[in-house]
């Protein structure tokens, strides 16, 4: 991941060379070579996303990428966002979010929690799914990523009997998830107090831009408010079809999504057909993405 950006764009390497040193190991390695193994766990997962996604990012300002009204991000993305919006910086972020990582890893045992994509329902009828699944146990919508695509987290049995209450519903697919913890639901409180000693020990400015946040689908315009948004996240659904929803609303009809792969940029254009989208993720990505911002 980033490596082909690193090689050609001086901004991008920077960047790299400065998660290294705020983390105090070989994280651009570790993007470019692997081992998978490695890249997998969560607390290098989620510096390693944040990394590319801001060398990405400043590869496109180096290059003369237009400067963005607003930012927002998916769930760990609300860092980048941050980061882009001079909120946080990034040395703060990457060190922030290794320890989000841990802390979301260590809230529940292995094999406890599960998540599970659940295709063809809308949200509430995943949410009435979920009440009638808990049955004493935690099962909730985590990530609303989309029209038909609502994702669930909670204790690995009632996700399971929501599964299957949802396809009785008239889900088209219950999909359990190889994920290495149950995120973005109640239990990772855990995780949420953890992480809030952490963001109160951290400098927050203001951020430059509108920054979207998960937790509302609203914008954030002050450092506490911001704060405050990011420590509520680990815990509450990601509502990233309002948000992209509300941004669209508020005249914003061009979006940029920067870092690995081009997921983001898909769930755009299914909540909006209209709305223009681009990804970059390397070097082609970045040079295709300036050609067409031009134009």
């Amino acid at each position: 991941m980033g490596k082909d950006l690193a090689a050609v764009e001086p901004a991008a390497a920077a960047v790299f060379r400065s998660a290294d040193e705020a983390l105090g190991f070989g994280l651009s390695g570790l993007c470019f070579e692997g081992p998978e193994t490695e890249l997998v766990r969560t607390e290098i997962t989620q510096p390693a996303i944040l990394t590319v996604a801001i060398a990405a990012f400043r590869a496109f300002e180096a290059r003369g990428g237009k400067p963005p009204v607003a930012a927002a991000g998916h769930s760990l993305g609300e860092y980048a966002a941050h980061v882009a919006a001079k909120t946080l910086r990034f040395d703060d972020a990457v060190r922030i979010v290794r320890e989000r990582g841990r802390f979301m890893q260590e809230a529940v045992p292995e094999g406890k929690g599960a998540m599970a994509a659940i295709l063809g329902l809308d949200r509430p009828a995943v949410l009435r799914v979920c009440a009638e699944a808990e049955r004493g146990e935690v099962v909730s919508c985590a990530n609303a990523n989309g029209p038909g695509q609502i994702v669930i987290a909670g204790h690995a049995a009632a996700v399971k009997r929501a599964c299957e209450a949802a396809v009785a519903a008239g889900a088209t697919r219950a999909i359990p998830l190889q994920v290495s913890a149950p995120f973005h639901c109640a239990l990772m409180e855990p995780a949420a107090r953890r992480l809030s000693v952490v963001l109160d020990a951290v400098t927050f400015c203001d951020p430059s831009i509108p920054v979207y946040t998960n937790v509302d689908a609203a914008v954030v315009t002050t450092a506490a408010a911001s704060r405050d948004a990011l420590g509520r996240q680990v815990v509450s659904s990601v509502r990233w079809e309002e948000e992209i929803l509300r941004m669209a609303q508020d005249g914003i009809d061009t979006f940029v999504e920067f870092g690995p792969g081009k997921v983001l940029a898909g769930l755009v254009r299914r909540i909006r057909k209209d709305l223009r989208v681009f990804s970059v993720s390397d070097a082609a990505g970045l040079a295709a993405t300036l050609q067409a911002l031009e134009s």
